[in-house]
């Protein structure tokens, strides 16, 4: 019996490939809430191929062999997504919209065009495109918004309508799901592992370990447990747009937008013609509480920050409001590895960036399970030496406000000699 933890993204697309795969095999999906209440419900809804935090420190960091790897192995991600959708005739309000990466500020502008520059060596021709302010006017009334790098070959979704069309997927297939279904433990047992839940204990013969941001809460192994910690950010989405709005706003190519400041902000139409826009600051959970769920400060820098970026839009109103986890390790790069004989596989480390990433990691998995050596199971983050996070909680503590200063000050510098500043929260 094949088992997957937990019911997001990774875990259920492991399981229709694994079923896929295999058909004989049963494969049980357990998640301690419903289906989409994590990650995969809560995102910002850009199926896109940013890996890690930024190109520049995946090639600083890793070397520009491996970074041109990740940037295919991503490409390779959105296109799995979106022969998905068309293939299965997914209920995900996707659209295959394209993204812009935007400056504000004239030294923001420098380094997008030197990250321009970094991508169109690394990806497939024709893969960027860059455009200067008269471009950008053509096509969007943003004032603030000086230059863009875009990517044509990205999508937009639903991601909440998007996991839980997944998850019928997977039980076509012959998976089964168990939503409300805790595991309070975790431990080797015969030639397997035994899972228990708070319903009944499971001889396992695989274990796969989706659990993302919640990772360090499992009972269970050590080393599941120090390979991550949450990272919250938070979402608005605004009041229904007229169509004079609209017309006003001139988002006819309805591209989802990212800026490129440190503590970026992301912003896409949705199906129902309302905006929403997440990022800015963070919150950071130091141990097992997971309830930064509200953050009313940020909500509100969020919207101002939506007003200043929209002035045509200023009068226009807060409908929802929420927030949710990410997984940070500390190398911030994504990570799937093994646990003791192998029979237990883990994924995290997805920085926020996972819709497409998680789905292709499923179909990875599925390969390292199932035994298929197949180009994407080869995928240097596999297995991969990484750093695992400082024990306690104040080195933790004192890295994250070390970093976010650092952050912080940096948007500050570049944008310095703005008008009007970037809001933040007070």
């Amino acid at each position: 019996m094949y088992w997957s933890l937990v019911g997001g993204f990774t875990g259920l697309t492991a399981a229709r490939e694994i079923m896929r795969d295999t058909p004989e095999k049963k494969v049980m999906v357990v998640d301690a809430n419903e289906v989409g209440f994590g990650a995969s419900g809560r995102n910002g809804g850009f199926s896109m191929t940013l890996f890690g935090m930024e190109p520049e420190t995946t090639v600083m960091r890793w070397g520009k062999s491996k970074t041109q790897e990740a940037q295919n192995y991503m490409q390779q991600a959105v296109a799995y997504v979106h022969d998905l959708v068309e293939k299965e005739n997914l209920d995900s309000d996707y659209e295959h919209t394209g993204m812009w990466r935007v400056a504000y500020s004239e030294s923001q502008e420098k380094r997008l065009k030197k990250t321009y520059d970094l991508l169109t060596s690394l990806a497939k021709p024709n893969s960027y495109q860059f455009y200067d302010q008269s471009k950008v006017r053509e096509k969007l009334n943003a004032p603030q918004i000086r230059a863009a790098i875009f990517e044509p070959e990205t999508g937009i979704l639903d991601p909440c309508k998007h996991v839980r069309a997944i998850k019928q997927l997977a039980e076509k297939a012959g998976a089964k799901i168990y939503e409300n279904t805790a595991v309070v433990d975790i431990r080797k047992g015969g030639d397997g592992t035994i899972v228990k839940t708070n319903q009944s204990t499971i001889n396992a013969k695989k274990l796969i370990l989706a659990t993302n941001a919640w990772s360090h809460t499992l009972a269970g192994p050590k080393k599941i447990r120090n390979r991550q910690r949450p990272a919250w950010t938070y979402q608005i989405v605004s009041e229904p747009l007229t169509k004079e709005e609209w017309q006003t706003l001139g988002w006819q190519d309805r591209m989802s937008i990212e800026d490129n400041r440190q503590l970026v902000h992301y912003l896409r139409i949705t199906k129902c013609g309302r905006i929403t826009i997440g990022g800015g600051d963070i919150a950071y959970e130091y141990g097992k509480e997971m309830d930064k769920w509200h953050d009313p400060k940020i909500w509100q820098a969020l919207e101002d920050h939506f007003h200043w970026l929209f002035p045509t839009l200023k009068h226009k109103k807060v409908d929802y409001k929420w927030g949710g986890a990410v997984s940070a390790n500390f190398d911030m790069v994504p990570e799937i590895g093994f646990i003791g004989d192998e029979n237990i596989i883990y994924s995290s480390g997805c920085i926020g960036h996972g819709v497409s990433l998680t789905q292709l990691n499923g179909r990875l998995i599925a390969d390292l399970i199932s035994g298929i050596d197949s180009d994407i199971s080869k995928f240097w983050i596999v297995n991969r030496k990484a750093l695992p996070m400082p024990p306690g909680n104040f080195l933790a503590y004192l890295g994250v406000k070390t970093l976010t200063g650092i952050l912080k000050g940096v948007d500050w510098y570049e944008e310095r000699g703005l008008k009007s500043r970037v809001p933040s929260p007070h």
